[in-house]
């Protein structure tokens, strides 16, 4: 199975342009399924993949995780299929498991200002840092699109940045004034750095800051504010995309910022500003709160 496996790896990375994140958890669950189920391709039917979900169910792995497998797997069999390696895709009617809604995680206005403030001092590193978090606030770029950009994408003048997201597809992103302001200002000790590397947001060695060294610079300042709840990257991503809904915008104009192909990954965002009016609501209204008086 491993040689189909590799072929189907080189067609998502070379031929998909998906990510090196998500090309290691293709490789991880169809290596854990290779070993448990260890039948050729051609051999495995819908069974097989059924009894290798319910295994997993049953080691008590979290059932988002074990959803993600079989998506792996489905894709792994679709591409086999296609390719006539195998007659059918034996994982096409196997049900998801049942998961629970979890609704995105997001900062509130008041800590999202705090975080972005807690880089201080002068200097390239407080300033690349405050940019980071700035960007990534501003513009709710995902972090990969974050540490994938090139000195030459950034447009200071109409405030605007070109990213590269999922697929390799290319969107334009506006970039608030305050982030720009800030972004100008890394650029400036960027530039005394005389680094020829493309990159815009370089590491201590003056090459490319990866998307690790993106998530340990935003934990680093979130724990500096001993919040509850853990925040990276992508939880900026989602106050982005909360509080522009809570602002009135449309949720075509959120899509479009986000780079969500279907609206639907866009919805959920729908649910958590309902879910932020019903806690408004049973704050503020004298009958929600259950104390008001009875005429």
């Amino acid at each position: 199975m491993q040689e189909h496996i590799d072929k189907f790896l080189r067609y998502l990375e070379f031929e998909k342009g998906v990510s090196a994140h998500t090309l290691r958890a293709y490789r991880k669950d169809l290596k854990v399924f290779s070993g448990a189920v260890n039948t050729p391709p051609e051999n495995i039917d819908v069974i097989d993949v059924r009894g290798f979900i319910a295994g997993q169910i049953k080691q008590g792995l979290n059932k988002t995780t074990v959803g993600r497998r079989l998506s792996s797997i489905r894709s792994f069999f679709k591409f086999l299929y296609r390719e006539g390696f195998i007659r059918s895709n034996p994982a096409k009617l196997v049900s998801n498991p049942k998961m629970q809604k979890l609704l995105p995680r997001f900062l509130s206005v008041d800590d999202v200002f705090s975080l972005v403030e807690q880089p201080e001092g002068i200097g390239f590193l407080p300033a690349r840092d405050r940019a980071i978090l700035e960007l990534l606030y501003s513009s709710g770029l995902r972090v990969s699109e974050l540490s994938g950009l090139n000195t030459d994408e950034v447009n200071t003048k109409e405030h605007l940045v070109k990213v590269r997201g999922k697929g390799k597809k290319e969107r334009i992103v506006p970039v608030g004034t305050k982030a720009m302001d800030v972004l100008k200002t890394y650029l400036i000790e960027r530039f005394l750095l005389k680094s020829k590397e493309k990159a815009l947001f370089l590491n201590r060695l003056g090459t490319r800051l990866t998307d690790r060294g993106v998530r340990r610079i935003v934990v680093k300042y979130a724990k500096r504010m001993a919040m509850n709840t853990r925040v990276g990257p992508h939880v900026l991503r989602h106050t982005f995309a909360s509080h522009l809904l809570q602002g009135g915008a449309d949720l075509r104009v959120i899509q479009e910022l986000l780079g969500h192909s279907s609206l639907s990954t866009t919805q959920k965002y729908t649910h958590l500003d309902i879910t932020h009016l019903m806690d408004i609501y049973d704050k503020a209204h004298p009958l929600a709160r259950g104390n008001g008086k009875k005429k």
